[in-house]
């Protein structure tokens, strides 16, 4: 594929990059996470780019996917905005840890805490009953809880690429007794500004297409509602078990990204 090709968008790739919007959106809205883990190999695959523009391109998209999620969850009271403010602080800092680690830290050592985290996540939900009515009730304890968790997924984003919901959502729900739908509404609130923080520093090294982000996250916008809306219609507990299993699908995708780059290193 030649650079005009890779730049011209066909009928054919507006198609799939809206289809790539449209179940990033429906994820999000069901699981309260970015959909990342959809747009990014999905538009390496359909459009070429490599997994650097790709991930910032996604970000770009995901903020617009957070915003139209979150506001959706917010209309029906299911957002703890203190909470949010209190992750945010722990996952700002957080980062910045977790990208100095991924200097420091040998690749397979980075597999190995992904997968040993989410299996940490898997197991701590079938010792917690997941429920639907748990606020978040703010207390010197609880707050430091909540800057806790959005530190871990602020650690677990700058070391391997996933945190956000994935995070979020288990570490409200285990951590502050949050109810699945407040966790999930609140985790999608949290990625806009980290979101927005990430995509400034991408675009000052141009590593953002613009133009495709917004047609993904505009897509995605459209269908987040309806994931919403199917989150809950499902119980807490089918909503855990489904959930788990998007968590092993991120451990899959890891693991198979991690082949792939250690073949073309061979």
């Amino acid at each position: 594929m030649d650079h005009t090709d890779s730049q011209a968008l066909t009928l054919r790739r507006i198609f799939l990059v809206i289809a790539t919007g449209v179940g990033a959106g429906f994820l999000s809205g069901l699981f309260g996470v970015g959909g990342g883990l959809v747009i990014v190999p999905a538009l390496m695959t359909v459009l070429g780019m490599d997994q650097r523009r790709a991930s910032a391109t996604s970000l770009a998209a995901i903020i617009v996917t957070a915003a139209v999620g979150s506001g959706t969850y917010a209309l029906h009271s299911e957002v703890s905005w203190a909470g949010a403010a209190l992750l945010v602080v722990g996952a700002l800092a957080g980062s910045q840890v977790g990208v100095w680690l991924l200097r420091r830290l040998p690749a397979p050592a980075l597999l190995w805490i992904l997968i040993g985290f989410t299996l940490f996540v898997i197991v701590s939900q079938y010792l917690h009953v997941p429920t639907r009515e748990g606020a978040v009730s703010l207390t010197l304890a609880s707050c430091v809880l909540m800057i806790l968790v959005g530190l871990c997924a602020g650690i677990l984003s700058g070391l391997v690429g996933v945190g956000g919901g994935s995070v979020i959502v288990p570490g409200m729900e285990l951590a502050v007794g949050a109810g699945d739908l407040i966790a999930r509404g609140t985790s999608l609130l949290v990625m806009i500004p980290t979101g927005i923080a990430g995509t400034v520093t991408n675009l000052r090294h141009r590593m953002v297409d613009l133009r495709i982000g917004m047609i993904v996250g505009a897509s995605a916008a459209a269908t987040a509602p309806t994931g919403r809306l199917v989150a809950t219609l499902v119980s807490p507990g089918v909503g855990a078990i489904l959930f788990n299993i998007f968590l092993l699908s991120i451990i899959a995708s890891t693991i198979l990204k991690m082949r792939q780059k250690t073949r073309a290193q061979m």
